[in-house]
C-alpha cells in the first residue's frame, strides 16, 4: 500500500452509514428512514419504515394516508399504516428472540415521541441519529435518565 495510512471509520460512522443503506429498503412514499440495533458492537436487528408484514407496500397504495397527497408530511400520523424504522428494528429483535437490553440504536432521523417510548422501555442505552426530526422527543429521553443521545454528523 505504499505506506498509505488506512483510515477506519469509528463505530458511529460505520453503523450510521449502514443505517443509510438500510433506509433505501423503505417502502414509504413520504420518507425513507433506516435503523439498526447493536449489542456489543454486533448488529442484531435492522428496520426501515413501511407497512407491516403482509400489507401492500406504501408506494403501491398500501397506506391510505400516505397515498393522499393532500395530507401534509408530519400530520395525521395516527392514520398512517406504516411502522417507523426504530419500531421495526425493535419488533424484529423480538420476533427473532434477540435481547436488545443495553444496546445502541442507530437511526437516520432522531426518533419521534412514540419511538422514544419504545426505545426506553426496550432497555436500549444509547441512540445515535444523523438528522433531527421536527418532533422533539429529547425531553422524554432526558426525563428517563437512562438513554444517552448522540448526533452523528457525517
Amino acid at each position: 500500500m505504499d505506506g498509505a495510512k488506512i483510515v477506519r471509520p469509528d463505530w458511529d460512522e460505520y453503523y450510521s452509514d449502514i443505517a443509510q443503506v438500510i433506509s433505501r429498503r423503505s417502502n414509504c412514499i413520504k420518507r425513507q428512514i433506516g435503523s439498526l440495533i447493536t449489542v456489543d458492537n454486533r448488529i442484531v436487528a435492522t428496520g426501515y419504515n413501511g407497512t407491516p408484514r403482509g400489507v401492500r407496500n406504501c408506494f403501491d397504495g398500501g397506506c391510505p394516508r400516505c397515498a393522499d397527497s393532500s395530507i401534509p408530511s408530519g400530520t395525521r400520523l395516527d392514520e398512517c399504516w406504516c411502522n417507523h424504522a426504530e419500531e421495526n428494528a425493535i419488533v424484529q429483535s423480538a420476533y427473532n428472540g434477540i435481547a436488545i437490553k443495553g444496546g445502541t440504536l442507530y437511526t437516520t432521523l432522531s426518533p419521534c415521541l412514540n419511538c422514544a417510548k419504545l426505545i426506553i422501555n426496550a432497555g436500549i442505552d444509547c441512540v445515535v441519529y444523523c438528522a433531527d426530526y421536527p418532533q422533539n422527543s429529547m425531553d422524554l429521553f432526558t426525563a428517563s435518565g437512562r438513554v444517552t443521545l448522540r448526533r452523528h454528523r457525517a
